[in-house]
């Protein structure tokens, strides 16, 4: 048996960020071969991932950032299952290089960001199961977008549980000013579409035929049912969708009238969001 010494351990530590105890074992196992022990660390994860499968992951990071042009931004959410995780120093780290790799490379989907190299040794897919293994919860990638514009604008609220991207048709620093607005507008908000042609038609002929509901059991006559239901959706357009939502810092206006008051061509082209609440 391979003399496992002190400075072994916390060598393997330092390297994996497996606790203390796991090191020991994994390099009793390993015959003191470092590179078996990490692999026997990440084969550890991968059971832990197995075993945590069905367990909810609602906690972690959401952020949002854009690439120095500020024409191209990127969100990521890490979920995991409890608080006390998400606000680790080292997990939040493990966010952000995440959404680095994905500004640096503007992969397709949250697939092809998983299989992008997280650091020279692993893949994002394989950090994440290796995080499993070190902390013991069931880890993953969630939401993930990006948005090309113009102007990109990225805003993480404080707490990182909720983040936004959002796209404008104009550059300038008045752009920017405004772009950051709207970015806090979609955060406390929660539009759901861009404006009333965005929203899908599941999600319209859903809210017709709750206003038909509702207005058949206030006793409205038949007849005018259908443009009851009619009205109903567009105070629905009004209240989710972001170009036509009350301003929240002016709610004389609409988001819409606020961008034209900046510039009249200015309007959102895109946007998205992302929250763990």
């Amino acid at each position: 048996m391979a003399n496992i010494t002190a400075a072994d351990v916390n060598k393997l530590r330092k390297q994996t960020g497996a606790g203390m105890m796991d090191c020991k074992k994994a390099l009793v196992e390993a015959e003191g071969d470092f590179d078996k022990a990490i692999e026997i660390l990440r084969k550890k994860g991968q059971k832990v991932a197995e075993k945590r499968s069905d367990r909810d992951t609602n906690e972690g990071a959401v952020l949002a950032a854009t690439d120095a042009s500020q024409k191209f931004g990127a969100l990521i959410s890490l979920n995991c299952e409890t608080d006390f995780v998400a606000k680790n120093d080292d997990f939040v780290g493990t966010a952000k290089r995440i959404l680095d790799v994905a500004i640096e490379n503007k992969p397709a989907d949250v697939e092809a960001l998983k299989a992008m190299k997280f650091n020279d040794e692993m893949t994002i897919s394989e950090k994440i199961t290796e995080e499993v293994g070190k902390i013991g919860e069931k880890i993953e990638l969630g939401d993930f977008g990006t948005v090309s514009a113009e102007s990109v604008i990225a805003y993480i609220h404080p707490g990182n549980k909720t983040a936004t991207l959002v796209g404008l048709n104009k550059a300038g620093e008045e752009v920017i000013t405004a772009g950051k607005n709207i970015a806090m507008q979609a955060a406390a908000m929660a539009p759901v579409a861009l404006d009333a042609d965005s929203v899908s038609e599941e999600i319209k002929e859903r809210e017709l035929e709750i206003g038909r509901e509702l207005a058949r059991k206030e006793g409205k006559p038949e007849q005018i049912i259908d443009k009851i239901a009619e009205g109903k959706l567009h105070k629905y357009y009004k209240e989710n969708t972001l170009l036509n939502q009350q301003y929240f810092i002016d709610n004389k206006m609409d988001v819409k009238g606020y961008l034209k008051s900046v510039d009249g061509d200015l309007t959102v082209t895109e946007f998205k969001r992302s929250s763990l609440v």
